[in-house]
This record gives structure tokens, C-alpha cells and sequence, in this order.
């Protein structure tokens, strides 16, 4: 029988190492060395443990590839982060977020969320967030810095001018003279201990009053709670007697603006009243210091020297306040960041939740509502009309003059950074599209939140309704507490505010603020319930205090009706909902204990259910 050359041996072998089973591979032998097999079998294994040695690292590094890659993407992921964390920072004075103040100041209110619009805040009424530096101050603020406050130690000061002067009781004129300087200084000493709260300045000489024995003097003050910088006017009717050790005394003191000899500047005016249309003589204290008049242009080389934004009637028109506020200081913002005078519209749109008449009324002038005067001096602004009868004037074409450089931007999406270096003279927004595209606010949307910082500085609430503030506050002597009591349509909304009514009925209301407010103090009640009497059980424990308590004074023979009668080209300027928000807002804040309703008041959420 012939056998062939080569024939093949299959086997598995197994070697035992350190108690371990290992496979190997197939052998393969030819005939000729079976005699040499043992030598073959030592090469196999040997042969065999170099594979596995070679096979083994590959599993390894695929391992330590996959490793490396998830902890490097994890690095890079955390560097990042970093980054952002450190370099981003709040755009607005306000620490949150730009697009969550957008949401708030310009949503509309739905079934879930309502804006509270009971309390109205405006610049001097914010405290700068840590990030803000701090703002160079305008002529206006450094001339009223300028005379520092009446202390005890510049009283003292004053005493010791007249130390040699004689002061016994003999060399005291019969009649009381209320020029000598030692009772102004009675009368300051009187205040500094009977108004903690007040700052007084610049004191004027004591005149006679009515009888012997008073004396009237004027002074400027403001309260220490307030953070902007303007001064109010008082003048007061004291009655003063001589002590035993001859000293002056104050032993009453009339209330706000009783010292009629001394008002300065009074302004006669007259009016019809009367059944028989008799013409009544009316004397008012002007404000003398409200300048609010538009700012012109002047020449045509001034004009054209000057870089303008200009932003024309876009959708906020109407819109709620709030909604305009945001917009208009995204517009003064970014003329403040291309270093342009902002063009801009006094008549403003007073929305419908604001009127009795539930409907949107144009025509109101921005003066009614704003600090003119102020914004004039912290921003370059030129009024819009003004500017364009100037441009219209002088964009002629001549031989020798060229028409005024005109850049039309007609989106949004065009940022501030991409205007930075244009050249034109008037940089014109235009805000013609939908509905929400035409919003001004836009404009500070997106990167441009980065580098437009909202002037909230320089948006005061009108010195004229603060006049009315520092008259109401002045005739509770600034020693009251203040209750903001929220109803209207929101305690006749259960499904949003289901507690609010029962929590602010005037019993409820009673018991909780008796365990809050000193009996008998006066309280100021700050609140859009339209039923007058709706308070009077408060009566049995408090000395109630109502806007409507006040109404002379925006009363057709009042200071703030006839000057805002003139800005309004002589006719009757309305004393609307918008404007008792903001009074009943800063006399609120100006109480010495403050009760909120949606914090002390009731657990109801401010704007409507699951918004706490």
C-alpha cells in the first residue's frame, strides 16, 4: 500500500501555566518528521505564544484609544464652559438675563401671566448692579451737591459767629424779630430732630408772619430715601417764645407750605369759577426749576457737524408702559454706544389699561410722565420734530453743498457693532415690517445685548408728579406707614389669583395690618380699588390716607394742572391712570413700614398661578 509523502495530524493540546487553560492552534507535521516530533512540538508552542503575544496589545490599544478620545472630548467640553462662565456678563442694570427682562416688560398678558402694572418703576427708583460704574454726574446734579445738607455741626458753626452777641434777657427786643440769626437757628435745630428722614439745604431769612410771635422761612430739601438728586421747596409758619434762660423756642410748627409770607416767586393767576363765572384770583407756588423746554439745532453747520440715530414709529406704539420703556432706552442705548445724538418722539401713546375708557389715547407728551429736564442732561437728544424741519431745510441740493449722508437701515437684524464706523450723518432705523419684527427692542437682541447697556439713569419719573409726591408725604410730615393693596380685575380673577379678593377684604385686611402698623399712624394706601369707602373700617384704627384724599392737587386750580395745560397748547391735560400709579408708587416708598400685598398680604402669586 503506498502511502503519500505528507499526511496531517490534528490535535489540541492544552498547557497548564499558573493553573491556566490556554488553546492552541493546529499543527500540522509532515511524515518524514514524526521521528522529530518532539522538536516539532516545542517549535509549534513556541511559535504558538508569539501569536498570542502579538494578538494581545492590538485589544489593548483599541481600549486606550477610546479612553483617551472620551476623556479629551470631556476636557475640551469643560474648557469651554469655562470660558463662557468667565467672560459672560448681565447687559442691564438689572441682574437677569436680557431675553427674561424682554419677556417681562413686553409679554401680553394670557390666561397663565399677568404684568403687574400696580407699581412703576423708573431709574431713580433702580440701584445699579455691582457690574455698573459709576456715572459722571451732570451740571445740574454737581450744582445741587454743591450746598452741602444742615447738620447739628454746621449749626454749631453758626453759633459760634455769633457767640459775642448778647443773650440775656434784657437786650431781646419786646417784639419778637424773626430776621436774628439765632432763630434760624432755632427753627433748624427744630427740624433736624422733628424730620429724621428729610435733608434740608439752603435756608432762607426768616420773615414776620401773620401775627407777632411767627415767623415764616423757606428752605429746599429732599427726602434721604430718594437717589436722585433734585431738591423740593418748603416754607412753614413757626410760633416761637423766649425760654427762661433766654433762649428761643419753637413751640408750634405749622404744616407743609403753611408759611405763605415766605414762598418765593409767587405766581398770581386768576380763573372763572363760581356760578356767576366770577373770575376768582388764584395764587400758585411755580416750580421755577423745571426747564423742560425742546433743544434746537441752531445752524445748519451744527447740524451737519452732528451724527444722529434716528429711529422712526415702529409696533411699540401703544403698547403697554413698560413695553415702551424697554424700547425707547434699547434706542437711547445704542445712540449712547455709536456716540450719536438720539432723535426722539415726545408724544407718546398711552395704552388702554391705563384709561378709564379702556382705549389707547395718542397725544400724550412724554413731559407729562418723564423727567425732560434730566434726559437733557445725562443723553444727547434732539426732539424729532425739531429735527426734521431742520433736515428738511438745509437737505437741499447746491452748487457748493452737498445733501445730508443718509445710511436707511430697514432690519433689525442689522446690529450696532456693523454701524459702529459708518460715517453718515443720520443713521435712519426703520421699522416697517410685522408685527413682532418692528419692536425697537430688537435691535438690543441677540450679540448687541453684549454692548448695549440700557441708561436706566437717565428715565426719571416728571418732577411735576414728584411735586405732588413731596406735597402728599409733606403733609403727613413724612411720618407715616405705606400698604400696597392690589385689586381691581385680579381679585375678580379667582382661576389666577383664587385667595386675593377674600385676603384684601376690609376686615382680613384690618386684622392683618394690626399686626404690622402702630395704632393710630398715619397709613397710606397705595391701590387700584376704584370704591372710595372700600377702606373706612381701617378708619377705626388708622389715619387713613388716599390718593383721591389729594385731588386738589391736580385740580383745574392746581400748579401741575396749569403748567401742563401750557405744554398741551392751553387745553386740560387728563390726571390718568399711568400717572396715579406712579404717585401712589414713590409715596409708597416712601413710608416708613411697607406692607406689599403679594408679601405680606396674601400667598397668592404676583403675576397669576405657578409664577411665585
Amino acid at each position: 500500500m503506498h502511502l503519500p509523502t505528507r499526511f496531517t495530524i490534528r490535535s489540541t493540546l492544552t498547557i497548564i501555566t499558573n493553573n491556566t487553560l490556554s488553546p492552541l492552534t493546529t499543527i500540522t507535521l509532515p511524515i518524514s518528521d514524526l521521528k522529530t516530533k518532539p522538536k516539532k512540538m516545542k517549535d509549534s508552542n513556541s511559535n504558538s505564544s508569539t501569536n498570542t503575544i502579538r494578538t494581545e496589545p492590538i485589544a489593548q490599544n483599541i481600549i486606550k484609544l477610546i479612553s483617551n478620545l472620551c476623556f479629551s472630548i470631556f476636557v475640551f467640553s469643560v474648557l469651554i464652559f469655562t470660558v463662557i462662565a468667565i467672560t459672560y456678563q448681565p447687559p442691564d442694570p438689572w441682574l437677569q438675563s436680557s431675553p427674561a427682562l424682554t419677556n417681562l416688560f413686553t409679554q401680553t398678558e394670557n390666561s397663565t401671566f399677568h404684568i403687574d402694572t400696580s407699581v412703576i418703576k423708573t431709574g431713580e427708583d433702580i440701584p445699579l448692579s455691582p457690574q455698573d460704574s459709576p456715572l459722571p454726574l451732570p451740571s445740574s446734579a454737581v450744582a445741587a451737591n454743591a450746598t452741602p445738607a444742615v447738620t447739628e455741626a454746621l449749626i454749631e458753626k453758626s453759633e459760634e459767629k455769633i457767640a459775642n452777641s448778647s443773650t440775656t434777657c434784657e437786650d431781646l427786643p419786646e417784639t419778637l424779630n424773626c430776621s436774628d440769626p439765632r432763630v434760624l437757628i432755632t427753627i433748624q435745630r427744630f427740624n433736624l430732630r422733628a424730620f429724621k428722614s428729610i435733608s434740608f439745604f439752603e435756608y432762607r431769612t426768616p420773615v414776620n408772619g401773620t401775627v407777632p410771635g411767627e415767623c415764616d422761612v423757606s428752605w429746599r430739601f429732599r427726602n434721604k430715601r430718594e437717589k436722585s438728586w433734585r431738591k423740593y421747596r418748603d416754607f412753614r409758619r413757626f410760633k416761637i417764645t423766649v425760654t427762661d434762660d433766654c433762649r428761643y423756642k419753637v413751640i408750634h410748627a405749622g404744616g407743609f407750605h403753611s408759611g405763605t409770607n415766605a414762598r418765593r416767586n409767587p405766581v398770581l393767576r386768576s380763573r372763572t369759577g363760581g356760578s356767576k363765572g366770577k373770575t376768582v384770583p388764584l395764587i400758585s407756588t411755580r416750580d421755577d426749576e423745571i426747564n423742560d423746554t425742546i433743544p434746537t439745532l441752531g445752524s445748519e453747520s451744527n447740524f451737519r457737524s452732528g451724527k444722529y440715530l434716528y429711529y422712526s414709529r415702529g409696533g411699540d406704539y401703544c403698547k403697554g408702559m413698560n413695553h415702551y420703556m424697554w424700547s425707547f432706552l434699547c434706542g437711547l442705548g445704542e445712540a449712547m454706544f455709536l456716540n450719536r445724538t438720539f432723535v426722539m418722539d415726545l408724544s407718546v401713546c398711552l395704552g388702554s389699561m391705563y384709561n378709564p375708557s379702556n382705549k389707547d389715547e395718542e397725544g400724550k407728551d412724554f413731559r407729562y410722565y418723564f423727567d425732560f429736564e434730566h434726559l437733557k442732561e445725562v443723553a444727547s437728544i434732539v426732539e424729532e420734530g425739531e429735527f426734521l424741519r431742520d433736515w428738511k431745510r438745509w437737505d437741499k441740493t447746491h452748487l457748493k453743498k452737498r445733501k445730508v449722508p443718509v445710511r436707511k437701515v430697514v432690519t433689525h437684524k442689522v446690529t450696532p457693532m456693523q454701524l459702529q464706523k459708518d460715517k453718515s450723518t443720520v443713521i435712519w432705523r426703520q421699522f416697517d415690517s410685522p408685527e413682532p419684527e418692528n419692536y425697537w427692542y430688537r435691535v438690543c437682541e441677540g450679540q448687541a445685548a453684549k454692548h448695549i447697556q440700557r441708561p436706566w439713569h437717565a428715565l426719571w419719573k416728571s418732577k411735576r408728579l414728584m411735586n405732588i409726591v413731596t406735597e402728599i408725604s409733606g403733609r403727613m410730615d413724612w411720618d407715616f406707614d405705606a400698604v400696597h393693596v392690589v385689586r381691581g380685575e385680579k381679585a375678580q380673577n379667582k382661576e389666577l389669583w383664587p385667595h386675593l379678593d377674600s385676603d384684601t377684604s376690609p376686615d382680613v385686611l384690618l386684622d392683618k395690618l394690626k399686626g404690622m402698623v402702630q395704632p393710630w399712624r398715619n397709613l397710606y394706601v397705595a391701590t387700584n380699588e376704584p370704591y372710595y369707602n372700600y377702606f373706612d373700617k381701617l378708619r377705626s384704627s388708622f389715619k387713613v390716607h388716599l390718593l383721591d384724599d389729594y385731588k386738589e392737587l391736580w385740580g383745574n386750580s392746581s400748579e401741575w394742572y396749569n403748567e401742563t395745560s401750557l405744554l398741551n397748547n392751553g387745553k386740560p391735560v387728563e390726571f390718568d391712570g399711568y400717572m396715579r400709579v406712579a404717585v401712589d408708587t414713590e409715596v409708597f416708598y416712601r413710608g416708613k413700614t411697607r406692607v406689599e400685598t403679594f408679601y405680606n398680604l396674601t400667598n397668592d402669586c404676583k403675576d397669576g398661578v405657578n409664577t411665585c
